[in-house]
Protein backbone atom coordinates (compact mmCIF):
# COMPACT_ATOMS: atom_id res chain seq x y z
CA UNK A 1 0.00 0.00 0.00
CA UNK A 2 2.79 2.46 0.83
CA UNK A 3 4.39 1.76 -2.55
CA UNK A 4 1.08 2.59 -4.23
CA UNK A 5 0.82 5.77 -2.18
CA UNK A 6 4.32 6.83 -3.22
CA UNK A 7 3.64 6.19 -6.89
CA UNK A 8 0.38 8.13 -6.65
CA UNK A 9 2.19 10.99 -4.96
CA UNK A 10 4.86 11.07 -7.68
CA UNK A 11 2.17 11.09 -10.37
CA UNK A 12 0.41 13.95 -8.63
CA UNK A 13 3.67 15.82 -8.27
CA UNK A 14 4.46 15.50 -11.95
CA UNK A 15 1.06 16.61 -13.13
CA UNK A 16 0.73 20.18 -11.89
CA UNK A 17 -1.45 22.60 -10.34
CA UNK A 18 -3.91 25.21 -9.50
CA UNK A 19 -4.04 27.39 -6.59
CA UNK A 20 -5.25 28.92 -3.53
CA UNK A 21 -7.98 31.39 -2.77
CA UNK A 22 -9.34 34.99 -2.63
CA UNK A 23 -8.66 38.30 -0.86
CA UNK A 24 -9.21 38.40 2.88
CA UNK A 25 -12.90 38.73 3.76
CA UNK A 26 -13.88 38.71 0.07
CA UNK A 27 -16.48 35.97 0.51
CA UNK A 28 -19.88 37.52 1.07
CA UNK A 29 -21.00 34.59 3.22
CA UNK A 30 -17.98 34.77 5.56
CA UNK A 31 -17.95 37.64 8.04
CA UNK A 32 -14.89 39.11 9.74
CA UNK A 33 -15.85 37.61 13.11
CA UNK A 34 -16.43 34.25 11.42
CA UNK A 35 -12.96 34.23 9.87
CA UNK A 36 -11.45 35.25 13.20
CA UNK A 37 -12.72 32.08 14.84
CA UNK A 38 -12.34 29.62 11.96
CA UNK A 39 -10.09 28.30 9.19
CA UNK A 40 -12.51 27.89 6.29
CA UNK A 41 -10.37 26.56 3.46
CA UNK A 42 -6.97 25.26 2.49
CA UNK A 43 -5.20 28.61 2.58
CA UNK A 44 -7.20 30.06 5.52
CA UNK A 45 -8.69 33.05 3.70
CA UNK A 46 -9.49 33.84 0.11
CA UNK A 47 -6.10 35.23 -0.89
CA UNK A 48 -4.29 32.01 -0.07
CA UNK A 49 -1.58 33.40 2.21
CA UNK A 50 -2.00 30.66 4.86
CA UNK A 51 -1.72 33.38 7.49
CA UNK A 52 -4.05 33.50 10.49
CA UNK A 53 -3.56 37.09 11.69
CA UNK A 54 -5.93 36.69 14.63
CA UNK A 55 -4.28 33.84 16.51
CA UNK A 56 -3.17 35.11 19.94
CA UNK A 57 -2.79 31.99 22.10
CA UNK A 58 0.02 30.24 20.26
CA UNK A 59 3.19 32.33 19.83
CA UNK A 60 6.98 31.82 20.09
CA UNK A 61 6.78 31.86 23.89
CA UNK A 62 3.91 29.38 24.31
CA UNK A 63 4.40 27.00 21.37
CA UNK A 64 7.18 24.97 23.07
CA UNK A 65 4.51 23.85 25.57
CA UNK A 66 2.25 22.29 22.93
CA UNK A 67 0.89 18.86 23.87
CA UNK A 68 -1.06 16.25 21.97
CA UNK A 69 -4.73 16.72 22.83
CA UNK A 70 -6.17 13.92 20.69
CA UNK A 71 -5.71 11.92 17.52
CA UNK A 72 -8.31 10.26 15.35
CA UNK A 73 -7.54 7.18 13.26
CA UNK A 74 -9.02 7.02 9.76
CA UNK A 75 -8.78 4.04 7.42
CA UNK A 76 -5.87 5.24 5.28
CA UNK A 77 -3.22 7.90 4.65
CA UNK A 78 -4.09 11.60 4.92
CA UNK A 79 -2.78 14.20 2.47
CA UNK A 80 -5.83 16.42 2.94
CA UNK A 81 -5.47 19.50 5.13
CA UNK A 82 -8.05 20.32 7.80
CA UNK A 83 -10.66 23.04 7.72
CA UNK A 84 -11.91 24.06 11.17
CA UNK A 85 -15.27 25.81 11.41
CA UNK A 86 -17.55 26.33 14.43
CA UNK A 87 -15.73 23.79 16.59
CA UNK A 88 -15.60 21.06 13.93
CA UNK A 89 -12.60 19.69 12.01
CA UNK A 90 -13.31 18.65 8.41
CA UNK A 91 -10.76 16.53 6.53
CA UNK A 92 -10.49 13.93 3.78
CA UNK A 93 -8.74 10.55 3.93
CA UNK A 94 -7.32 8.04 1.49
CA UNK A 95 -10.04 5.66 2.71
CA UNK A 96 -12.45 7.60 0.40
CA UNK A 97 -14.19 9.35 3.30
CA UNK A 98 -14.73 12.94 4.36
CA UNK A 99 -14.74 13.23 8.17
CA UNK A 100 -16.24 15.75 10.57
CA UNK A 101 -14.64 15.62 14.04
CA UNK A 102 -15.25 17.49 17.26
CA UNK A 103 -12.38 20.00 17.38
CA UNK A 104 -12.03 19.73 21.17
CA UNK A 105 -12.26 15.95 21.62
CA UNK A 106 -11.62 14.36 18.22
CA UNK A 107 -14.89 12.42 18.43
CA UNK A 108 -16.34 11.61 15.03
CA UNK A 109 -19.53 13.53 14.23
CA UNK A 110 -20.07 12.05 10.76
CA UNK A 111 -18.31 10.66 7.72
CA UNK A 112 -19.30 10.63 4.07
CA UNK A 113 -17.93 8.07 1.62
CA UNK A 114 -17.21 9.24 -1.90
CA UNK A 115 -16.63 6.86 -4.83
CA UNK A 116 -14.09 4.06 -4.76
CA UNK A 117 -11.08 6.33 -5.11
CA UNK A 118 -8.89 8.27 -2.70
CA UNK A 119 -9.29 11.83 -1.41
CA UNK A 120 -6.23 14.05 -1.68
CA UNK A 121 -8.06 17.37 -1.82
CA UNK A 122 -8.75 19.62 1.18
CA UNK A 123 -12.27 20.80 2.06
CA UNK A 124 -13.67 24.31 2.03
CA UNK A 125 -16.50 25.02 4.48
CA UNK A 126 -18.66 28.05 3.71
CA UNK A 127 -22.30 28.81 4.50
CA UNK A 128 -22.92 25.52 6.30
CA UNK A 129 -21.70 23.46 3.32
CA UNK A 130 -18.54 21.38 2.89
CA UNK A 131 -17.05 21.41 -0.62
CA UNK A 132 -14.47 18.81 -1.60
CA UNK A 133 -13.18 17.00 -4.70
CA UNK A 134 -12.42 13.29 -5.12
CA UNK A 135 -10.50 10.94 -7.37
CA UNK A 136 -13.88 9.53 -8.40
CA UNK A 137 -13.97 12.61 -10.75
CA UNK A 138 -16.58 14.43 -8.67
CA UNK A 139 -16.89 17.64 -6.69
CA UNK A 140 -19.19 17.24 -3.67
CA UNK A 141 -21.26 19.63 -1.57
CA UNK A 142 -22.20 18.18 1.84
CA UNK A 143 -24.19 19.53 4.77
CA UNK A 144 -21.68 20.65 7.38
CA UNK A 145 -23.82 19.55 10.32
CA UNK A 146 -24.86 16.08 9.11
CA UNK A 147 -22.69 15.13 6.13
CA UNK A 148 -25.78 14.74 3.97
CA UNK A 149 -25.16 15.22 0.26
CA UNK A 150 -26.40 18.52 -1.14
CA UNK A 151 -25.10 18.18 -4.70
CA UNK A 152 -22.27 16.84 -6.84
CA UNK A 153 -20.65 17.78 -10.14
CA UNK A 154 -18.86 15.31 -12.39
CA UNK A 155 -15.70 16.44 -14.19
CA UNK A 156 -13.89 14.52 -16.90
CA UNK A 157 -11.17 13.04 -14.69
CA UNK A 158 -9.99 12.91 -11.09
CA UNK A 159 -10.17 16.00 -8.88
CA UNK A 160 -6.97 16.69 -6.98
CA UNK A 161 -7.63 20.41 -6.55
CA UNK A 162 -8.87 21.99 -3.34
CA UNK A 163 -11.81 24.37 -3.85
CA UNK A 164 -11.76 28.12 -3.35
CA UNK A 165 -15.21 29.42 -2.42
CA UNK A 166 -16.28 33.04 -2.55
CA UNK A 167 -19.34 35.13 -3.45
CA UNK A 168 -21.48 32.07 -4.06
CA UNK A 169 -19.04 30.42 -6.48
CA UNK A 170 -16.85 27.33 -6.09
CA UNK A 171 -13.63 27.48 -8.12
CA UNK A 172 -11.89 24.13 -8.55
CA UNK A 173 -9.61 22.37 -11.02
CA UNK A 174 -9.74 18.89 -12.53
CA UNK A 175 -7.21 16.61 -14.15
CA UNK A 176 -9.39 16.80 -17.26
CA UNK A 177 -7.50 20.05 -17.90
CA UNK A 178 -10.25 22.44 -16.87
CA UNK A 179 -10.78 25.04 -14.20
CA UNK A 180 -14.45 25.13 -13.20
CA UNK A 181 -16.63 27.85 -11.71
CA UNK A 182 -19.65 26.20 -10.07
CA UNK A 183 -22.73 27.63 -8.41
CA UNK A 184 -22.19 27.05 -4.69
CA UNK A 185 -25.89 26.35 -4.12
CA UNK A 186 -26.22 23.36 -6.48
CA UNK A 187 -22.81 22.90 -8.16
CA UNK A 188 -24.21 23.70 -11.59
CA UNK A 189 -21.51 24.86 -14.00
CA UNK A 190 -21.20 28.61 -14.54
CA UNK A 191 -18.18 28.36 -16.83
CA UNK A 192 -15.08 26.29 -17.46
CA UNK A 193 -11.62 27.35 -18.61
CA UNK A 194 -9.59 24.95 -20.75
CA UNK A 195 -6.06 24.92 -19.35
CA UNK A 196 -4.97 21.95 -21.48
CA UNK A 197 -2.59 20.36 -22.24
CA UNK A 198 -1.79 20.52 -18.54
CA UNK A 199 -3.90 19.09 -15.72
CA UNK A 200 -5.28 21.44 -13.07
CA UNK A 201 -4.41 19.49 -9.96
CA UNK A 202 -3.69 22.14 -7.33
CA UNK A 203 -5.63 24.96 -5.80
CA UNK A 204 -7.00 28.13 -7.43
CA UNK A 205 -6.49 31.52 -5.81
CA UNK A 206 -9.16 34.17 -6.30
CA UNK A 207 -8.22 37.79 -5.66
CA UNK A 208 -10.12 40.94 -6.70
CA UNK A 209 -12.10 39.22 -9.42
CA UNK A 210 -9.22 37.19 -10.84
CA UNK A 211 -8.59 33.44 -10.53
CA UNK A 212 -4.93 32.37 -10.57
CA UNK A 213 -4.11 28.81 -11.56
CA UNK A 214 -1.28 26.70 -12.93
CA UNK A 215 -1.39 23.88 -15.41
CA UNK A 216 1.59 21.89 -16.64
CA UNK A 217 4.13 24.49 -17.75
CA UNK A 218 1.81 27.48 -17.38
CA UNK A 219 0.60 29.94 -14.78
CA UNK A 220 -2.63 31.70 -15.78
CA UNK A 221 -4.85 34.55 -14.66
CA UNK A 222 -8.55 34.16 -15.51
CA UNK A 223 -11.49 36.55 -15.14
CA UNK A 224 -13.49 35.16 -12.19
CA UNK A 225 -16.85 36.22 -13.66
CA UNK A 226 -16.43 35.08 -17.26
CA UNK A 227 -13.61 32.53 -17.35
CA UNK A 228 -11.74 34.58 -19.97
CA UNK A 229 -7.95 34.40 -19.87
CA UNK A 230 -6.20 37.60 -18.78
CA UNK A 231 -2.61 36.45 -19.04
CA UNK A 232 -0.57 33.28 -19.38
CA UNK A 233 3.06 32.67 -18.45
CA UNK A 234 4.89 29.70 -19.95
CA UNK A 235 7.39 28.35 -17.46
CA UNK A 236 10.61 26.42 -18.01
CA UNK A 237 9.64 23.77 -15.48
CA UNK A 238 6.50 21.93 -14.42
CA UNK A 239 4.44 23.88 -11.90
CA UNK A 240 3.30 21.88 -8.88
CA UNK A 241 3.04 24.60 -6.24
CA UNK A 242 -0.28 26.41 -5.89
CA UNK A 243 -0.07 30.19 -6.44
CA UNK A 244 -0.30 32.48 -3.45
CA UNK A 245 -1.33 36.11 -4.02
CA UNK A 246 -0.42 38.98 -1.71
CA UNK A 247 -0.02 42.73 -2.28
CA UNK A 248 -0.29 42.48 -6.05
CA UNK A 249 2.23 39.66 -6.39
CA UNK A 250 1.74 35.99 -7.29
CA UNK A 251 4.18 33.62 -5.57
CA UNK A 252 4.51 30.18 -7.13
CA UNK A 253 7.09 27.40 -7.38
CA UNK A 254 8.15 25.47 -10.45
CA UNK A 255 10.97 22.96 -10.79
CA UNK A 256 13.55 24.03 -8.17
CA UNK A 257 12.70 27.74 -7.83
CA UNK A 258 10.23 30.13 -6.24
CA UNK A 259 8.99 32.92 -8.53
CA UNK A 260 7.32 36.25 -7.89
CA UNK A 261 5.07 37.49 -10.72
CA UNK A 262 3.19 40.76 -11.17
CA UNK A 263 -0.45 39.83 -10.49
CA UNK A 264 -1.77 42.18 -13.21
CA UNK A 265 0.63 41.28 -16.02
CA UNK A 266 2.40 38.04 -15.12
CA UNK A 267 5.79 39.74 -15.51
CA UNK A 268 8.54 38.14 -13.43
CA UNK A 269 9.73 40.23 -10.50
CA UNK A 270 12.28 37.83 -9.01
CA UNK A 271 13.15 34.18 -8.49
CA UNK A 272 15.00 32.17 -5.88
CA UNK A 273 16.55 28.77 -6.63
CA UNK A 274 16.69 26.02 -4.02
CA UNK A 275 18.56 22.74 -4.24
CA UNK A 276 15.46 20.66 -4.84
CA UNK A 277 12.08 20.44 -6.48
CA UNK A 278 9.39 22.87 -5.21
CA UNK A 279 5.97 21.35 -4.63
CA UNK A 280 3.41 20.49 -3.67
CA UNK A 281 4.38 22.95 -0.92
CA UNK A 282 2.73 26.31 -1.59
CA UNK A 283 3.94 29.56 -0.13
CA UNK A 284 2.66 31.26 2.98
CA UNK A 285 3.12 35.04 3.10
CA UNK A 286 3.23 37.14 6.26
CA UNK A 287 4.73 40.54 7.11
CA UNK A 288 6.73 40.79 3.90
CA UNK A 289 8.15 37.26 4.09
CA UNK A 290 7.46 34.26 1.84
CA UNK A 291 7.70 30.81 3.49
CA UNK A 292 7.90 27.66 1.37
CA UNK A 293 9.19 24.08 1.51
CA UNK A 294 11.50 22.25 -0.91
CA UNK A 295 12.49 18.71 -1.82
CA UNK A 296 16.00 19.62 -0.60
CA UNK A 297 14.53 19.06 2.91
CA UNK A 298 14.48 22.76 3.81
CA UNK A 299 11.92 25.35 4.79
CA UNK A 300 12.82 28.76 3.33
CA UNK A 301 12.00 32.31 4.37
CA UNK A 302 12.44 34.81 1.51
CA UNK A 303 12.06 38.58 1.37
CA UNK A 304 8.76 39.11 -0.46
CA UNK A 305 10.04 42.16 -2.37
CA UNK A 306 13.48 40.95 -3.42
CA UNK A 307 13.54 37.16 -3.08
CA UNK A 308 16.59 37.35 -0.84
CA UNK A 309 16.92 34.41 1.53
CA UNK A 310 16.37 35.45 5.12
CA UNK A 311 16.80 32.00 6.64
CA UNK A 312 16.33 28.30 6.01
CA UNK A 313 15.64 25.40 8.35
CA UNK A 314 16.76 21.88 7.49
CA UNK A 315 14.51 18.95 8.29
CA UNK A 316 15.44 15.33 7.60
CA UNK A 317 12.94 14.84 4.80
CA UNK A 318 11.23 16.41 1.81
CA UNK A 319 9.04 19.37 2.75
CA UNK A 320 5.92 19.01 0.60
CA UNK A 321 3.58 20.38 3.25
CA UNK A 322 2.51 24.02 2.82
CA UNK A 323 3.51 26.20 5.77
CA UNK A 324 0.98 27.99 7.97
CA UNK A 325 1.84 31.20 9.85
CA UNK A 326 0.24 32.60 13.00
CA UNK A 327 1.47 35.09 15.60
CA UNK A 328 5.17 34.85 14.80
CA UNK A 329 5.31 31.07 14.29
CA UNK A 330 5.66 28.99 11.10
CA UNK A 331 4.14 25.49 11.19
CA UNK A 332 5.05 22.91 8.55
CA UNK A 333 5.16 19.15 8.07
CA UNK A 334 8.02 17.07 6.68
CA UNK A 335 8.48 13.61 5.24
CA UNK A 336 10.76 12.89 8.20
CA UNK A 337 7.42 12.24 10.00
CA UNK A 338 7.52 15.49 12.00
CA UNK A 339 5.34 18.54 12.34
CA UNK A 340 7.53 21.57 13.16
CA UNK A 341 6.98 24.99 14.73
CA UNK A 342 9.66 27.56 13.86
CA UNK A 343 10.22 31.17 14.83
CA UNK A 344 8.91 33.12 11.84
CA UNK A 345 11.49 35.89 12.20
CA UNK A 346 14.63 33.82 12.75
CA UNK A 347 13.82 30.23 11.72
CA UNK A 348 14.81 28.99 15.16
CA UNK A 349 13.36 25.64 16.23
CA UNK A 350 10.54 25.96 18.76
CA UNK A 351 8.78 22.58 18.84
CA UNK A 352 8.14 19.37 16.92
CA UNK A 353 6.10 16.19 17.17
CA UNK A 354 6.85 12.86 15.51
CA UNK A 355 4.01 10.93 13.89
CA UNK A 356 4.18 7.41 12.48
CA UNK A 357 4.68 8.37 8.82
CA UNK A 358 5.47 11.38 6.61
CA UNK A 359 3.39 14.54 6.87
CA UNK A 360 2.24 15.99 3.55
CA UNK A 361 -0.94 17.49 5.02
CA UNK A 362 -0.65 21.22 5.60
CA UNK A 363 -1.29 22.42 9.17
CA UNK A 364 -4.19 24.52 10.38
CA UNK A 365 -3.80 26.89 13.35
CA UNK A 366 -6.87 28.38 14.96
CA UNK A 367 -8.25 29.14 18.43
CA UNK A 368 -5.04 28.13 20.20
CA UNK A 369 -4.95 24.71 18.52
CA UNK A 370 -2.82 23.10 15.81
CA UNK A 371 -4.38 20.45 13.54
CA UNK A 372 -2.66 18.29 10.91
CA UNK A 373 -3.02 14.94 9.14
CA UNK A 374 -0.35 12.29 8.60
CA UNK A 375 0.28 9.41 6.23
CA UNK A 376 -0.08 7.21 9.32
CA UNK A 377 -3.87 7.72 8.82
CA UNK A 378 -4.29 9.93 11.89
CA UNK A 379 -5.61 13.44 12.37
CA UNK A 380 -3.66 15.12 15.19
CA UNK A 381 -4.70 18.01 17.44
CA UNK A 382 -2.28 19.90 19.70
CA UNK A 383 -2.93 22.55 22.32
CA UNK A 384 -1.48 24.08 25.45
CA UNK A 385 -1.80 22.46 28.88
CA UNK A 386 -4.76 23.80 30.84
CA UNK A 387 -2.56 25.74 33.26
CA UNK A 388 -0.77 27.52 30.43
CA UNK A 389 -4.06 28.44 28.79
CA UNK A 390 -5.31 29.86 32.06
CA UNK A 391 -2.15 31.91 32.51
CA UNK A 392 -2.52 33.17 28.96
Amino acid sequence: MKAIQRVAKQIRGQICLTCAVISLLAGSSVSQSDIAANWHQFHYAANGTRLNPRETVLNPETVPELKLKWHFKTGSFIYSSPAVVDGVVYIGSGDHNVYALNASTGKRIWKYRTGAYVLYTSPAVVGGVVYIGSWDDNVYALKADTGGKVASFTTGYFVDSSPAVTDGVVYIGSSDGNLYALNAANLSKIWSFDAAPGEVTDNPAVVEGVVYISSGYNVCAVNASTGDELWDVTTDGIVTSSPTVADGVVYVGWYDSVYALNAKTGDQLWSYTTNGYIGPSSAAVAKGVVYVGSHDNNVYALDAKTGEKLWSYATNGIVGSSPAVADGVVYVGSEDNNIYALNAETGAYLWSYTTGDPIDSSPTVVNGMLYVGSEDANVYAFGLPASSEEEK
